[in-house]
Formats: structure tokens, C-alpha cells, sequence
């Protein structure tokens, strides 16, 4: 897994800092997330998980996670709207995909890989995203997701941060698959699949 300095994690600290300052609701955080939420969101994927896709990466920090887990960095497509945030990313990462898009959008996106992914990860900020932002990020998704696919959320709030008509609308089903103290702040990670 490739490890972050602390140089790196300074600087990532920082490129947060100032895209939060200048958009507070797009970034909806002033640090990375942790490493151990990043191991909770990535618990369940391994190579076999076959192509990812990665929502809001913003410096990596799940990327690298998933590097962690035996994911090729081919199989990633990493969706980042955020132009201090996608240089980056293109620095870091360079055999991953990168789409320049918002999350939205991704329903309509030509991916870089042949067939469905396995597995999403989302690091937006779902709860400050309004509903029918959040239902074309989840229905743009599962259009490229295998039947069995996952999507991967994290939140800091007390519950699901899809609200439940969004999820019943889409025929899906949300988990809580656990939760860690040891993140600023605490989060929890919910994983999203079709209804049996």
C-alpha cells in the first residue's frame, strides 16, 4: 500500500483546508478522512471486487486503501469534480481513471474499463447535497454496477445519510456496516445494494 509522509498528509490537510474555505458544502470537511475509516470503507473489496469506482477521492486517502487491499490501480476510476483536488489525484495515481465530472454526471459518463463494476466508494457529502442530486448519484452508479455491486457511503450524522424514499424509489437497501470513534469526527460506513 502506498503510505502517506507526513509531509503528504500535511499538504493534504492543507489542499482540504482551502477547498473547504472557498466551498464549504462541496467539501463538508476542513481534514481527509482517517485511516481507519478508510479501512472500514474498504473492508469487504479486494481485487476479486474486479473495476471500482471512487466518488469524491479528494487526496486519495481511500484510494490509497484500496491500493492497500490488492486493488490494481487500473481498476480504479477515480470522479472528481474539485480541480485542486483532480491534479492530485492525476499526480498520485496515473494508470487510475480520472473523470473531471460532477458525481451527478455519472450515469451518462463513458468509463474507461470493460464491463460493470463491482463496487463504488463515495466520499461525498451526501447530507449536503440536495435529493435529486443524491438520486442521480445513486442511479448513475448502479447503471454501471454489476447486479451484486456495492455502493460504500460514509457519514458523520446519527443514520443512513440517503434519506429511505430515495433508496426504496431506487429499489435499494442500506446497512450500517460499522462505525469508528477513531476519525475526526467519528463515522459511520453504510453499504447500499439492490433489495433482495
Amino acid at each position: 500500500m502506498a503510505c502517506a509522509s507526513s509531509q503528504s498528509i500535511r499538504s493534504d490537510a492543507l489542499h482540504f483546508f482551502r477547498a473547504w474555505i472557498f466551498d464549504p458544502l462541496r467539501v463538508a470537511s476542513i481534514t481527509p478522512s482517517g485511516t481507519a475509516l478508510a479501512q472500514l470503507m474498504v473492508s469487504a473489496i479486494g481485487p476479486q471486487t474486479g473495476p471500482i469506482i471512487e466518488l469524491g477521492p479528494g487526496t486519495g486517502v481511500f484510494t490509497r486503501a484500496l491500493l492497500g487491499q490488492g486493488v490494481a490501480e487500473a481498476d480504479l476510476v477515480l470522479v472528481e469534480k474539485g480541480a485542486e483536488f483532480a491534479g492530485v489525484l492525476a499526480g498520485r495515481f496515473p494508470r487510475a481513471g480520472l473523470l473531471c465530472i460532477d458525481a451527478a454526471d455519472i450515469g451518462a459518463a463513458t468509463l474507461p474499463f470493460a464491463g460493470p463494476a463491482g463496487a463504488v466508494i463515495s466520499g461525498l457529502p451526501l447530507l449536503s447535497i440536495p435529493a435529486t442530486k443524491v438520486s442521480a448519484i445513486l442511479a448513475g452508479s448502479f447503471a454501471h454496477m454489476r447486479d451484486d455491486g456495492c455502493f460504500y457511503q460514509f457519514t458523520y450524522g446519527p443514520r443512513c445519510p440517503v434519506p429511505r424514499t430515495i433508496l426504496e424509489g431506487l429499489g435499494l437497501e442500506a446497512v450500517r456496516i460499522g462505525w469508528t470513534l477513531r476519525n475526526i469526527p467519528p463515522a459511520a460506513v453504510y453499504r447500499i445494494a439492490r433489495m433482495r
